[in-house]
C-alpha cells in the first residue's frame, strides 16, 4: 500500500513536469538533449518510474523557460520522498525518538483519530503492554534496545490526553482486546486502562464486533485533525498530506467507527475479554 501511495505521488509529479514540456513545445527527445540527460529518462520521470533530483527539477524547468516554478515543484519532490520512512530509518537510534516526534505532533493536534485492527493504540497503553510492546518492536527490526527510555516517553506522551483542546476518538477491532501482548497480567492490565479510558470526557472509544460486516478496506491509521495521516505499514511509515487521500481516510474511519460499540456495549465487550483472561 506505501510503495503503491509513493508510485501514485511520483506520477501525479511527472505529470505537472510533461504539461510543462509539452506548453514549451518540447519533446522529450528534444527536452533530454537540452539538459544532457539520455532520453529515456524523460519518460521515465513523467511516468513515475524514476524520483527526479532537485537538480533535475531545476534543469527541466530551466529547459521549459519556466524557472519561477522550480522551488515549488521541488518543495513537492521532497514531501514525496519524506513520506516514506523505512523503519530500520527511523529507529536507527531507538525507539525513544520515536515516541518524541509523535509527542510534538499530537500535540499541534486537536482532534486525532486513530483506528487500529490488532493492538491497543499507544496512547491508551500502560507501561507494561508498552514495554513488550517495544520489545518485539526493538527485536524484529533489529534496532538498540532502548525499551524503558521509549516506554517512558510513551507514558510522557499520554499526558495530551488530559489537556484542554485536545480531542481523541480511538477505533478498535474486538481482536485487539485479545492479541495476547505479554503476560495474563499484562493484559489484565491493559484492559482495566480501557475501562478507565472510557471515562475520559476528551476520549471516545469504540470496539467493532467480530461479528461486524466487512465494509472498507484499512489498515491501521491515524489521522491528525485533517492535515495528514500516519500509517504503519511493515516496512516503513507513511505520511499522507495530499486532500483526497485524507479525505478518503476520513471516509474509511466515518464507515468504521460506524460499526463500532460505544459505551456500556463497549465495556461489555471488554468485561467479556477480562472474564475470559480470568476463566
Amino acid at each position: 500500500m506505501a510503495t503503491s501511495t509513493i508510485h501514485q505521488a511520483r506520477e501525479a509529479l511527472g505529470v505537472r513536469l510533461r504539461d510543462l514540456r509539452r506548453d514549451a513545445g518540447l519533446t522529450g527527445r528534444g527536452l533530454a538533449a537540452l539538459a544532457g540527460w539520455d532520453n529515456s529518462k524523460v519518460s521515465k520521470i513523467e511516468y513515475g518510474k524514476q524520483a527526479p533530483s532537485e537538480s533535475d527539477i531545476r534543469a527541466w524547468c530551466l529547459a521549459c523557460g519556466v524557472p519561477e516554478q522550480c522551488e515549488d515543484l521541488v518543495v513537492v519532490a521532497r514531501d514525496i520522498e519524506s513520506s516514506y520512512v523505512e523503519w530500520r530509518r527511523r529507529l536507527r537510534t531507538g525507539t525513544r525518538a520515536r515516541q518524541e516526534k509523535s509527542q510534538t505532533l499530537e500535540a499541534d493536534t486537536q482532534f486525532m483519530r486513530w483506528f487500529e485492527p490488532v493492538l491497543v493504540p499507544g496512547l491508551l497503553h500502560t507501561a507494561e503492554y508498552a514495554a513488550a510492546v517495544l520489545r518485539r518492536v526493538t527485536e524484529f527490526y533489529e534496532v538498540p534496545n532502548d525499551v524503558d527510555a521509549g516506554v517512558s516517553a510513551r507514558m510522557e506522551r499520554q499526558q495530551v490526553l488530559y489537556r484542554r483542546g485536545h480531542s481523541f476518538h480511538f477505533v478498535i477491532a474486538q481482536q485487539a482486546l485479545r492479541t495476547a501482548v505479554g503476560n495474563i497480567d499484562v493484559m489484565a492490565g491493559q484492559l482495566d486502562r480501557l475501562m478507565s479510558v472510557m471515562s475520559m470526557g476528551r476520549v471516545r472509544l469504540g470496539i467493532i464486533p467480530d461479528s461486524a460486516p466487512y465494509v472498507v478496506p484499512s489498515n491501521q491509521f491515524i489521522m491528525f485533525d485533517d492535515r495528514l495521516v500516519h500509517v504503519e505499514a511493515v516496512s516503513a511509515e507513511l505520511t499522507i498530506t495530499q486532500p483526497r487521500e485524507i479525505a478518503l481516510y476520513a471516509r474509511a474511519f466515518s464507515a468504521l467507527a460506524g460499526q463500532a460499540a460505544y459505551g456500556d456495549k463497549a465495556r461489555g465487550l471488554i468485561l467479556d475479554e477480562l472474564r475470559r483472561l480470568q476463566a
